[in-house]
């Protein structure tokens, strides 16, 4: 007896690839998305192909969301020590034979001009994640030792070249794994402490150690003057504190609603430095005032309140830890970028999520969201 089976439709074949998508994470990205580009049309419409450029990089992102999306956390766990080893070696090729520009090693010409150092930002916490899912269920202190040392690694390569805003972001990235597999408050609080005695330390004897003759470990001369600065903008406010003065100025005058799309004076007469890429949060403050920031934040949250409940919801310790390192990843470069800005954080190279112009910013973003609906779709598949 001849028994016919039915061919299935190409879309049906297709609609895998297209299904398992979680919907409150993509609105998220939507949103932000559309925020971003409407704030670069007005603070780059008259800034060279800002626009075009920033609206290709989300396209790229996109792409590379979509595909990292269709890789399952299995393939991604065992990509964690190929990428971390290839990534710590490319920093001591960049150590070795980098390309120093403005004072800085950070690049790496290896057919095309690379800066390893981003690959980190995803790396890391691939690996750490990966560490920890092995020792799931055996967990001493010795491992988060060795945690300690996957991590110190790159950070201190980062620092070297120099290049403070990645540095903090690896190490944030690093620390949330750790601290989500379970580091003792026992810990944690007394290393809170000691930063905060630090930092109060800081602000009382501001005036004594930010005289030229003083020396500060560790930190560069060009370090401790972003930090000088971020105590008193008004030392200096047509040399290194004109950036957090002229950034305070514009949210300032934003007041309650904004100036108006298109209509910000310190951002469009040139007041605002680096308008479109680490000081474009001045700008969309001009422009959209205090309830436009009260969105913007909304935006931040709720993404990133999505991301953990897709971290707690995940069916493995290395989902659960990577998923909540990336998502805690945005809540970071949000906050140092809108501290900075606003004369709370010392100044440093860190981009606003969506909003900030950055190729390379943008493609890492794309790879963090896609890594974050893969882990939300095997979610899914285990539950059905």
């Amino acid at each position: 007896m001849n028994v016919a089976f039915e061919q299935p439709s190409l879309w049906q074949r297709i609609a895998p690839v297209f299904t398992g998508f979680d919907g409150p994470l993509s609105l998220a990205i939507l949103l932000l998305a559309g925020a971003g580009l409407l704030t670069m049309y007005s603070v780059g419409f008259d800034h060279g192909t800002r626009f075009v450029d920033h609206g290709r990089n989300m396209l790229i992102a996109f792409a590379i969301l979509f595909i990292v999306a269709q890789v399952p956390p299995q393939r991604l766990m065992s990509l964690a020590v190929p990428l971390y080893v290839l990534g710590v070696a490319l920093l001591v090729a960049v150590a070795l034979f980098g390309i120093t520009k403005k004072g800085a090693t950070r690049w790496l010409n290896i057919g095309v001009v690379v800066q390893p150092s981003e690959m980190l930002k995803i790396a890391v916490p691939l690996m750490l994640a990966w560490w920890f899912q092995r020792r799931e269920g055996q967990l001493r202190a010795p491992d988060f030792l060795v945690a300690g040392v996957l991590l110190a690694l790159p950070v201190g390569l980062i620092m070297k070249q120099p290049d403070l805003g990645t540095a903090i972001l690896v190490l944030s990235a690093g620390l949330y794994v750790i601290f989500f597999a379970g580091l003792s408050w026992r810990l944690i609080i007394p290393v809170l402490m000691l930063g905060a005695v630090a930092v109060t330390a800081l602000v009382l004897s501001g005036d004594r150690i930010c005289e030229s003759d003083v020396k500060w470990p560790v930190l560069r001369d060009y370090q401790k003057h972003r930090v000088c600065t971020l105590l008193d903008p008004s030392k200096d406010p047509l040399g290194k504190g004109f950036h957090t003065l002229q950034g305070m100025i514009a949210i300032g005058s934003g007041g309650i609603e904004g100036k108006g799309f298109m209509k910000g004076t310190q951002t469009h007469l040139e007041f605002i430095p680096e308008r479109t890429t680490d000081f474009i949060f001045a700008g969309f403050s001009e422009e959209f005032g205090l309830v436009g920031c009260i969105g913007l934040l909304i935006g931040f949250t709720f993404l990133i309140f999505r991301g953990l409940m897709i971290a707690a919801g995940a069916p493995t310790l290395f989902g659960r830890l990577l998923a909540g390192a990336i998502t805690l990843s945005f809540f970071t470069y949000a906050f140092v970028n809108m501290g900075m800005v606003s004369g709370i954080l010392p100044v440093v190279g860190v981009p606003l999520p969506f909003i900030s112009y950055g190729g390379t910013a943008m493609v890492t973003l794309g790879l963090g969201l896609g890594i974050l609906m893969s882990i939300a779709k095997s979610r899914r598949l285990v539950q059905t």
